[in-house]
């Protein structure tokens, strides 16, 4: 139980990250299929799937994030994009994470009185995924932190890796040896968000 709670006090956003590995890349494929073998979700319907990019093509994914961001971002104002780019392909490897969109409408035909419901518990199932993954890796000894650069390169990323049309992206995770400390947290008082009935 200790081991648990410290691994969950310890989770941070960790921006900091270098190429050094930390554990064996067998480690963390492991880490991905114990999650995605044991997280729950809703009538067992395990739509979360989960990729995992290593060594060039974690570089890819970063350097496809980049160039689509020049796109976008005007010339002037690239510098601190470039400069957080740059941070998360300093990094070991990113894990992307995906909602399959065929699974979640065969359970909204299957189960039609729940069928509104469906696309928001696969959400929330794949929170659990990336929570538990980050946690795990955090307890090896990585740091990661949680980006969102979908829809924009989901399309690239389709087509270069062969990523089934039905995969909705829903987060990328890079991550890698801390280089610094995560900043400073603040918590609003547990008075104000938990309530115990006796």
């Amino acid at each position: 139980m200790t081991d648990i709670l410290n691994a969950i006090k310890n989770r941070r956003s960790i921006y900091g990250i270098s190429k050094e590995a930390v554990t064996s890349d067998e480690r963390i494929q492991e880490i991905v299929e114990q999650v995605v073998l044991h997280t729950p979700s809703a009538f067992n319907s395990q739509s979360a799937r989960v990729m995992i990019l290593l060594g060039e093509k974690h570089d890819q994914l970063w350097d496809y994030t980049t160039n689509i961001l020049k796109e976008i971002v005007p010339a002037d104002k690239f510098e601190p994009t470039q400069q957080k780019m740059d941070s998360f392909k300093a990094g070991y490897g990113t894990i992307l994470f995906f909602e399959d969109e065929s699974v979640i409408r065969g359970m909204q035909e299957q189960f039609q009185a729940y069928q509104d419901k469906f696309p928001v518990w696969s959400q929330q199932a794949n929170g659990m995924h990336q929570y538990l993954v980050w946690t795990l890796l955090e307890a090896e000894g990585y740091g990661a932190s949680l980006q969102h650069y979908n829809p924009l390169i989901d399309e690239k990323i389709k087509a270069e890796w062969d990523i089934p049309e039905s995969w909705t992206l829903i987060a990328q995770m890079p991550f890698g040896k801390p280089t610094a400390p995560p900043g400073d947290k603040e918590f609003k008082p547990l008075e104000e968000r938990i309530k115990v009935l006796k």
